[in-house]
C-alpha cells in the first residue's frame, strides 16, 4: 500500500525503499516568530538557544558521568564568548534536563541523534530529520527540539503547526513499527523543557 524507509545515521535503511521520488510534506500553517539575533538582550538568548541545542544533540552519545565536564568544556570555549555564570547557567539547565529521571529514557542508549524518517503520511510523502529517536521493546520516542521560540506552558497550546509535524512523524514511525506505542515530546531549549504531545 505505501513505501517506507527509516534511515539512521551510520545505521543504513531499515524498511523497503518506495519505487518513486519523494517531495518534503509541510505541514500547513505559519511558524512561530522567532526571536531577534539581536533584540533587547543583544543576542544573548538567541545564543544560548542554539548552545542548549547542540548541547542536547551531542551530550547524550557520552557516558552519563562525563556530559557535564564536556558541557562545561564546551561553553568554556573563548570563541562562545560568555561569562563565567552564563557557563554554569546553561550547564546547570541543560543537565537538568538530562538527568530529570522522568526523560532518562530520551538520552539513554537506545537513543539516536539526528535520524531522517520518509514515508507516505495520508497519501503526502514525508520527508524529515528527527531531532532524537529512542526505539524500546514496547515504545518508539519521537524528541523535537525547538529552538529560540517562547515556549507554550501546556500541551494545548503548542501551535498547529509543530503539532500536525509531529503527528506525521507519529504515522510514519508507526508504519514501521505498528507494535509499538509511538510517543512524541517536544524539547523548548528556550526554557530548557521537555513536553510530551497527546494522541
Amino acid at each position: 500500500p505505501c513505501g517506507y524507509k527509516l534511515v539512521e545515521a551510520g545505521r543504513g535503511e531499515i524498511g523497503v525503499p518506495p519505487p518513486f521520488a519523494f517531495s518534503p510534506l509541510c505541514p500547513d500553517g505559519d511558524e512561530p516568530a522567532m526571536r531577534s539575533p539581536l533584540g533587547e538582550d543583544d543576542g544573548a538568548r538567541f545564543k544560548r538557544g542554539l548552545l542548549i541545542h547542540r548541547l542536547m544533540q551531542t551530550l547524550p552519545d557520552l557516558p552519563p558521568d562525563a556530559r557535564e565536564a564536556a558541557a562545561r568544556r564546551y561553553l568554556a570555549r573563548p570563541g562562545h564568548e560568555l561569562t563565567a555564570e552564563r557557563q554554569d547557567e546553561i550547564a546547570s539547565e541543560t543537565m537538568r534536563v538530562l538527568t530529570d529521571p522522568r526523560f532518562s529514557r530520551l538520552f539513554g542508549p537506545n537513543s539516536r541523534a539526528e535520524v531522517e524518517v520518509v514515508g507516505l503520511v495520508t497519501g503526502r510523502a514525508l520527508s524529515g530529520r528527527v531531532d532524537r529517536l529512542v526505539i524500546e521493546d514496547d515504545a518508539v520516542w519521537i524528541v523535537d527540539y525547538k529552538t529560540n521560540r517562547p515556549p507554550p506552558v501546556r500541551a494545548e497550546d503548542v501551535p498547529p503547526v509543530y503539532v500536525r509535524q509531529m503527528e506525521a512523524y507519529r504515522a510514519a514511525l508507526r508504519a514501521i513499527y505498528p507494535d509499538k506505542a509511538v510517543r512524541c515530546v517536544l524539547l523548548w531549549t528556550d526554557t530548557p523543557a521537555l513536553m510530551e504531545l497527546p494522541e
